[in-house]
């Protein structure tokens, strides 16, 4: 059974940082790109961050560049997400996600999304 477990989520000043992890079990994604989205109380649930299969290629959400940090550990078979600079605009459950594609060009699209984590609580306070 595959499982995606995010850890690291919290409570943070606004100004912050927090890092987040994403371990997956039960089958291996290292052919597979990866990613973040986050879904805020009332909001629709929107793209965050990817990251290709090899870790080459990363893309961002206009939002959070210059401040939010994907990377990967194939390996550990575990995604992280390295968040600074928090506002409470980045307030939301955050999921990570492995995508059906290998290659990433843009943003992961929800519905190229194979698997979802359960997600975790980023609350940033002002």
């Amino acid at each position: 059974q595959v499982q995606l477990v995010e850890s690291g989520g919290g409570l943070v000043k606004e100004g912050g940082s927090l890092s987040l992890s994403c371990a997956a079990s039960g089958r291996t994604f290292s052919s597979n790109a990866m990613g973040w989205f986050r879904q805020a109380p009332g909001k629709e649930r929107e793209f965050v961050a990817a990251i290709s299969w090899s870790g080459g290629t990363t893309y961002y959400a206009d939002s959070v560049k210059g401040r939010f940090t994907i990377s990967r550990d194939n390996a550990k078979n575990t995604v992280y997400l390295h968040m600074t600079s928090l506002t409470p605009e980045d307030t939301a459950v955050y999921y990570c996600a492995v995508d059906k594609k290998s290659y990433i060009s843009a943003q992961i699209m929800a519905a190229s999304v194979i698997y979802w984590g359960q997600g975790t609580q980023v609350t940033v306070s002002s």
